[in-house]
């Protein structure tokens, strides 16, 4: 495989996956669940075998880039519709912090350690943890760390809405 080969092949993967995402919209490299997460490394795969083996046909590929995408838009128009299908592809956010306090049974089931921990509330600025809220693992696999003054306004129950307190919620 020459090196024009590759360019070529390079320029048109990239030329359709740009389409696909125009066609599609934001949502296409969204990190909104772990669904999305798992298509955009499958893109990256393709993308990556595309450029660099020669014996299959270049439209292979840009098949494979379409029903990606595809599968991607399916899915995500079952979440929203479908709640089996949400709670089938999603992880529920679990709050591993709160007033404060480190919730140790959902670190655990997170995988989180306090060292983890430590360093995204080093990331937030969250300089105390007496003004440390909340801390939740997203479905995403990312962390929010809310926090402020403890005389400050409470958290809205809406911004905790689906986030897992424990076992039995």
């Amino acid at each position: 495989m020459d090196v024009l080969d590759i360019l070529l092949r390079a320029i048109a993967c990239i030329a359709a996956i740009i389409l696909l995402t125009r066609l599609h919209g934001l949502r296409s490299f969204s990190k909104m669940s772990g669904f999305d997460f798992a298509i955009t490394v499958s893109i990256g795969s393709v993308l990556a075998g595309a450029v660099t083996t020669s014996g299959t046909k270049l439209w292979v590929f840009i098949g494979a880039f379409a029903a990606l995408f595809v599968v991607q838009i399916v899915i995500s128009q079952l979440r929203v519709r479908v709640q089996t299908m949400r709670a089938a592809v999603d992880n529920p956010p679990m709050l591993v912090m709160e007033n404060g306090r480190m919730i140790a049974e959902n670190m655990k089931r997170v995988g989180m350690t306090e060292s983890d921990l430590w360093a995204k509330l080093r990331e937030a600025n969250a300089y105390n943890l007496d003004y440390v809220r909340a801390v939740v693992m997203e479905t995403t696999g990312d962390v929010s760390v809310l926090h402020g003054p403890k005389d400050g306004p409470k958290i809205s129950h809406e911004v905790l809405d689906g986030v897992k307190r424990g076992a039995a919620t």
